[in-house]
């Protein structure tokens, strides 16, 4: 079920179509690190799951062959990346709502999982701890959340490694990226009061990071 759900749109970001084409066009799913960082989110087996930044949906069709009782949200807010998960148009376990992570989540709880991969970097620094806690909000006691990001590397020599292990340059940078270390992003995740928060699996600047509600947040 394909529920198309205007809000409002970043034009800076991916909701450009050729930025958003360039994207798709990426044969994400044949690196290695990619595939083992998505097993690991996939292995979180919940009733109703969210998917922020759902793109064209990969991450979204790992969770409904890995967990065939869930019902699935995914959002996104590119025009282009929701034409793609078009591959989900009846079929009464997904929803796929228009939204940008810059506002407010809709009111779409209770959760019992929310995931994301690879884009929440593209919201600013103080966007991200806020979507975080609105996050925690959302998920019921014991409810998970899990973040499949790309991160800030401590140091430039790392960041120089990331880019040549990638076979990249500075030249192929996103420049939409708002990076930031994972360690800051596990110290809000406790803050906010998230439990057994931590850093699941890591390589380079490639992070899977989360942690678990511990008591029902303000949107129940």
């Amino acid at each position: 079920m394909v529920l198309w759900e205007r809000r409002s749109f970043d034009s800076q970001r991916i909701s450009n179509p050729e930025h958003a084409q360039a994207y798709l066009a990426k044969p994400f799913d044949s690196a290695p690190q990619r595939r083992r960082g998505g097993a690991v989110v996939v292995h979180h087996r919940r009733r109703r799951i969210l998917d922020l930044g759902t793109g064209d949906g990969r991450l979204l069709a790992l969770l409904h062959a890995h967990c065939p009782d869930a019902a699935l949200i995914g959002v996104d807010f590119s025009v282009t990346m929701l034409d793609a998960a078009g591959r989900f148009a009846g079929d009464e376990r997904v929803s796929i709502l228009e939204h940008d992570l810059n506002y407010p989540l809709p009111a779409i709880g209770p959760l019992d999982a929310v995931v994301s991969s690879f884009a929440i970097h593209h919201c600013p620094d103080e966007r991200k701890r806020s979507l975080y806690a609105e996050i925690y909000d959302l998920l019921t006691p014991g409810g998970v959340f899990c973040n499949l990001e790309h991160v800030a590397s401590p140091t430039p020599a790392l960041h120089a490694r990331f880019l040549d292990e990638l076979g990249a340059d500075e030249a192929d940078e996103d420049r939409s990226n708002i990076l930031l270390d994972v360690f800051t992003q596990l110290d809000w995740l406790r803050a906010i009061g998230f439990d057994d928060v931590d850093c699941y699996w890591k390589w380079l600047e490639l992070a899977l990071f989360g942690g678990v509600c511990a008591s029902p947040g303000i949107g129940h």
